[in-house]
């Protein structure tokens, strides 16, 4: 399915993304090491069991892009100019190896951009939850949108 324009959003409109992702050990391992994220949490198993969490945690970056990765398709795929920014990005719960995440989209605004005509700013909400439907990402993002051609 391709992405929205600008024009075919509207505000309060709501997407459930249909599909999950398993999240693996390979995910967390290969993404905190790719990232140079050495931090024991992911990548030290004897250490993680040491904290608060008795095992390894997901990386928070890996579940961000995650969440916004599974609003693609119904959103912005081939659409999207790109990503303005992020705001109000939260972490509520830990994702551990073996969670599945689920992800919603909400717009929370839309405006027309004021330096390029043929462009709007519009604003999502994105959730995600893993499957004992705790929220474990939420974040604004503000993506500028193509228009309509003609």
């Amino acid at each position: 399915m391709a992405g929205l324009y600008f024009e075919e959003f509207t505000v309060g409109q709501e997407f459930k993304h249909p599909w999950g992702r398993t999240v693996t050990e390979a995910d967390n391992m290969m993404f905190s090491c790719l990232t140079l994220n050495v931090q024991p949490l992911h990548i030290d198993a004897e250490f993680a069991a040491t904290t608060e969490f008795g095992k390894q945690i997901v990386n928070s970056l890996f579940t961000l892009g995650l969440m916004i990765g599974m609003s693609v398709n119904d959103t912005t795929l081939g659409t999207t100019i790109g990503n303005l920014g992020m705001s109000e990005v939260s972490f509520p719960k830990p994702v551990f190896h073996g969670d599945t995440i689920r992800a919603r989209t909400r717009v929370v605004s839309k405006r027309e951009s004021k330096s390029r005509p043929d462009t709007g700013l519009v604003e999502f909400e994105h959730i995600a939850t893993k499957q004992t439907g705790e929220v474990v990402a939420r974040c604004l993002r503000m993506a500028l949108m193509m228009k309509k051609k003609g």
